[in-house]
């Protein structure tokens, strides 16, 4: 199982957002800057704005356990964050629904590496 840090301050988000490249899926939206280092760096950050606490809180442990669930199939060194995308349905949080859209952001990027031919689940 790989290592894998939590972003934490608010001038890492600032700065992977400025500087990071964009990657959109239906559900999450996805930054990603290449860090050198062999661990990888994720944030989550879901808008306040949004919905209430208790909807957020899930949606970012969706978003995680679908990432710990995918990151033995990543490739290390890279600095990750995921937000939610505004115009997606709050009702639609489902693992699997995250894990698909996760799959094909990382897919676009490059960092995924599967023994299957990169397949989606079904």
């Amino acid at each position: 199982m790989k290592k894998t840090l939590k972003l934490k301050k608010n001038y890492e988000f600032r700065n992977i957002l400025k500087r990071g490249k964009y990657f959109g899926g239906d559900f999450i939206e996805c930054f990603y800057l290449k860090n050198n280092k062999n661990i990888n760096y994720i944030g989550i950050a879901i808008s306040s704005k949004l919905c209430i606490a208790v909807k957020r809180n899930r949606i970012k442990r969706v978003i995680r356990e679908a990432y710990r669930k995918l990151e033995d199939s990543t490739k290390s060194g890279a600095t990750i964050v995921f937000l939610w995308n505004k115009k997606a349905n709050i009702e639609e949080c489902k693992y699997k629904n995250i894990e698909r859209d996760m799959i094909k952001i990382f897919n676009k990027i490059g960092i995924y590496k599967n023994e299957k031919n990169d397949s989606l689940p079904n």
